[in-house]
């Protein structure tokens, strides 16, 4: 799965790499926690930063409270599943990040870790998004973060990691009006040997920590290698 993500990189850096317009300064966040707001593009206007929720608020939803529990949607059965079979294929997005944070359990502890691209300054996941209408009109645009089985790197760490597509054709082709099985076609894992992993602070866990020193590397007790 993917809890956690972090986004610290200036405008022209995600201008170049996505080939957008990106008019405003890009607000860094090192601790981007779920029913937060973040950056993605979507389908509907792919040459626009927009700003959506983390956490799918299904169009049919009674209230809210359920985007909380809809941070992430698996891959496999994604496509029938009742809260992500129309957004699958209709509404797709492109979340942008510059590295996320995962905890592996060991014995006791659960020790965070931070995942960046190692060719990359940003990495760019899968995500499907959906529009949302409480009774008093108020309107939440909301997303979840498309996972799949891990590769040789993420698998010491957990057992799914989220759909990364830094290929730019993909991208485009997932922003576009494709068929369903040509959008499942990419939903990959991506390639091994594509990502640091690394111990990070465990001040991460707290949604209140928001600062660059998340993004150092800590040296673990022995005892945490036995």
């Amino acid at each position: 799965m993917c809890g956690r993500l972090s986004l610290a990189v200036s405008k022209e850096r995600i201008r170049k790499k996505l080939s957008i317009s990106v008019e405003d300064e890009i607000i860094p966040n090192y601790n981007i926690a779920p029913t937060q707001n973040t950056y993605v593009i979507t389908n509907e206007a792919p040459k626009q930063l927009q700003q959506l929720r983390w956490g799918l608020i299904p169009y049919w939803a009674k209230n809210e409270k359920v985007g909380s529990t809809l941070i992430n949607a698996r891959s496999e059965g994604v496509a029938s599943k009742p809260s992500f079979r129309m957004p699958i294929r209709k509404r797709r997005c492109l979340v942008i990040a510059d590295g996320f944070y995962e905890w592996r359990k060991e014995g006791r502890n659960r020790i965070p870790y931070r995942i960046t691209h190692k060719h990359d300054s940003l990495i760019i996941m899968a995500g499907i998004w959906d529009k949302w209408v409480s009774s008093s009109d108020e309107v939440i645009t909301s997303f979840s973060i498309l996972t799949t089985t891990p590769n040789k790197e993420m698998s010491f760490v957990h057992d799914r990691m989220p759909v990364i597509i830094n290929n730019k054709e993909q991208q485009t082709k997932w922003l576009e009006d494709v068929d369903l099985p040509n959008v499942l076609g990419l939903l990959q894992t991506l390639k091994d040997d594509s990502l640091d992993v690394f111990p990070v602070s465990k001040r991460v866990n707290s949604v209140s920590f928001n600062e660059s020193s998340l993004y150092n590397k800590i040296l673990l007790p022995p005892t945490l290698f036995d």
